[in-house]
């Protein structure tokens, strides 16, 4: 006997697909049903975004099964869970509560948040005032989102105005911390260490490298200049940073799920606290959202109802997303973590085979260069990808405003050339047409902002595993690789003859 949402599919894959062109014909108020705004600023600042996804292939009918799908699922009932931190982490046995770091959840997790966070306020506070000398740059080193959250907000929102000069360092190879070091002074610099556990071996060996580094200049007491930022406050006082530089972040809170606790040091220090502050703001007011509506009308679960439509009835194995703003160059980066590695899993919370596609592979890119990169194949290649763009009405820079409407005018252009296509005698300059896109057209891109495009795509990313039925709050596949290269670095272990000439060819034995 099937279960309740296998019926709830079986009604999603017996919709009719009519073309896009044929949907917008069809209903006179297709974009009012499949847009909407949200807002996240205040009275004397209201701010926002257009969430328009009528270029998707979404209908009353697919949206009225998907909403079966959703109850079949019990979205609701595991939507309260999540922000009532419960155990929605089965494989872990914990909750997932990073939403209660920005004030949305049981009332003594932000109750502890709203203590970490006026922790850390007192030591930003106490860096700029000078406690530590002259602090012009902070090295934050960490992988994963313990630095593609900060690296992302820091290159953003940087433009406003920085106190302090922040580098984020994640990559194990060397050169991307000579890189930070030849910026920057030593007798000048903070160095955070940001790891949950405080034992990943990419972030600990830079950390150490870091320490060498204020030695080799000078620097009498190396770890009076580290700030840690963990889970495991212990194993950082252990490694000789003093209690006083520890910022705890609770173990509820997955890495890629951190921005919001003390892993968002680096842009507090480097770009003021109320930046911070309006981060948490712009998350808080799409957390209200996503709590408190339901159905088709909850703008991330309808994004997740088009992601799941896309994967597991169009067999789009890749989703795209273009971000037509330099500010955001980096968000389809910070996108690919949060998507892939919460969803990209091969069997559901009950540890059973998923049936279907589970995430697309997330990628993208900023126009307008990617328009004379890999749009030729988006046009008129034979892998359909559903792409979302993302924009902002107001320009980030000083120059001309023709250089902000020239890159409006191409975004526009580009989701309505995707889905009207040409036709032509000419084989080789006719365009299919018919390929769905979604925008977000943001007021402007400031902190609030950002903070509500991570807290969007974080609950899209939640709604997607719940109609797929997976956990998304574990990430055991990481591990593996791991595991096996701390075999090659014992050595004695055997491995494929590929493996071992590498190993032989890279001489590691003798390392």
């Amino acid at each position: 006997m099937g279960q309740p949402w296998d019926n709830a599919w079986d009604r999603i894959k017996a919709c009719e697909r009519r073309t896009l062109t044929e949907l917008f014909a069809a209903d006179g108020d297709r974009v009012g049903k499949l847009s909407a705004r949200l807002e996240w600023g205040d009275e004397d600042e209201p701010i926002g975004a257009l969430f328009d996804w009528s270029k998707t292939h979404l209908d009353d009918a697919l949206l009225d099964a998907f909403e079966a799908l959703a109850e079949a699922r019990d979205f609701a009932g595991k939507r309260a869970a999540l922000l009532a931190g419960e155990r929605v982490n089965v494989t872990e046995d914990r909750a997932a509560e990073h939403t209660a770091q920005r004030g949305t959840g049981a009332d003594a997790s932000v109750e502890e948040a709203d203590a970490l966070h006026q922790r850390m306020h007192i030591l930003v506070d106490a860096i700029h005032r000078g406690t530590f000398g002259e602090i012009r740059h902070l090295i934050h080193i960490g992988i994963g989102g313990s630095a593609l959250g900060p690296k992302l907000a820091i290159d953003a929102l940087r433009r406003e105005g920085s106190l302090v000069d922040v580098h984020v360092v994640s990559n194990i190879d060397g050169l991307a911390l000579e890189d930070a070091f030849e910026r920057c002074n030593p007798a000048e610099t903070l160095i955070a260490v940001a790891s949950k556990t405080f034992t990943t071996i990419e972030t600990m060996t830079n950390a150490a490298s870091a320490l060498d580094w204020l030695k080799q200049h000078g620097i009498a007491d190396p770890y009076g200049r580290v700030v840690a930022l963990t889970a495991n406050p212990d194993k950082a006082v252990e490694w000789g940073v003093d209690e006083t530089r520890v910022l705890p972040f609770p173990e509820t809170v997955g890495g890629r799920y951190s921005l919001w606790s003390s892993i968002g040091f680096p842009i507090a220090l480097g770009l003021g606290w109320h930046v911070f502050e309006d981060m948490l703001r712009g998350a808080r007011a799409v957390d209200a959202h996503f709590a408190g509506t339901e159905g088709r009308a909850n703008l991330p679960l309808r994004a997740a109802f088009a992601d799941r439509y896309y994967a597991n009835v169009g067999g789009c194995q890749t989703r795209g997303v273009f971000a037509y703003d330099e500010r955001l160059r980096l968000f389809p980066d910070y996108l690919q973590q949060l998507e892939m590695e919460s969803n990209g899993k091969r069997v559901t919370a009950d540890g059973a085979p998923v049936s279907g596609s589970t995430a697309p592979i997330t990628w993208g890119g900023v126009g307008t260069d990617a328009q004379h990169a890999v749009f030729q194949l988006l046009h008129q290649g034979t892998v359909e990808a559903p792409l979302d763009f993302i924009a902002s009405v107001t320009s980030g820079d000083t120059l001309d405003p023709a250089h902000h409407r020239i890159l409006l005018m191409n975004c526009f252009a580009q989701g309505a050339a995707l889905m009207a296509g040409q036709k032509s005698e000419d084989p080789a300059r006719a365009y299919p047409g018919d390929r769905p896109s979604a925008t977000i057209l943001c007021d402007d891109i400031n902190a609030a902002t950002l903070g509500a495009l991570i807290a969007f795509h974080e609950h899209r990313t939640f709604a997607n595993a719940v109609l797929m039925g997976i956990n998304p709050f574990d990430q055991f596949g990481v591990e593996l690789g791991k595991a096996i290269a701390n075999k090659i670095d014992a050595g004695g272990a055997r491995f494929d003859a590929s493996t071992e000439a590498l190993i032989a060819a890279a001489d590691l034995s003798q390392s």
